[in-house]
């Protein structure tokens, strides 16, 4: 147990240096979800209902964690490391992880910038929707840091992972705009089991998925 947590987190920090140094992926995603909400700012007609401005967050926090799960693979499937990234001695699970996590960081800072973004050109932030944040933060990187690696193995690689990721996360968006808007602790509850199915299914197939 101790090794596998020590790879995860050798790998997990390495993702993390290589985007400290690069700068690609998070610029990216703080660019995207600030533009999504300017834009949606100006677009959504006055005295729009706090369920159409909840929906749009939703969108905007979806498409840039999939800007962020697009990249998952990046390094290495452009410098053809995968390969030698599934030959490491080391549980391959534990590479899920590690990218599961790094996403999860990622997407975390760009939403520190949209919550507080949200809260100013729409309506103020609730405790129950910075909770179904997280719990959906969660779901979106275990679901997503899978398909992700099967879409790396592909040919129009940026074309399959929204179309295996996007009907997967349809349960999220309910989830959190239900608990958003209804403030009920039902769907919290669906958020997290969500999460630990997908999360159980995600690291229990994440070995054969890199095989293949």
């Amino acid at each position: 147990m101790r090794s596998y947590l020590g790879d995860t987190a050798t790998l997990a920090r390495k993702d993390l240096r290589l985007e400290l140094r690069a700068r690609d992926t998070l610029p990216a995603m703080l660019l995207f979800v600030l533009s999504i909400l300017a834009v949606f700012h100006f677009a959504l007609p006055s005295g729009s209902s706090r369920l159409a401005e909840l929906g749009l967050l939703w969108i905007a926090i979806l498409f840039t964690a999939l800007l962020g799960l697009g990249r998952a693979f990046v390094a290495e499937r452009e410098q053809g490391l995968l390969d030698a990234l599934v030959l490491a001695p080391c549980d391959r699970s534990a590479i899920w992880l590690a990218k599961g996590l790094a996403t999860l960081a990622f997407l975390l800072v760009a939403e520190l910038v949209a919550l507080p973004a949200f809260a100013l050109f729409f309506s103020p932030v609730s405790w129950e929707l910075i909770a179904g944040v997280l719990l959906a933060d969660l779901g979106i990187c275990a679901v997503g840091t899978l398909l992700s690696a099967m879409a790396a193995a592909g040919r129009a690689r940026e074309l399959l992972l929204p179309l295996l990721f996007l009907p997967l996360a349809l349960p999220i968006v309910i989830g959190g705009v239900g608990a958003s808007v209804k403030g009920s602790a039902s769907y919290l509850g669906f958020l997290a089991l969500y999460d630990v199915i997908f999360a159980l299914l995600a690291w229990a197939s994440f070995e054969y998925v890199v095989t293949e």
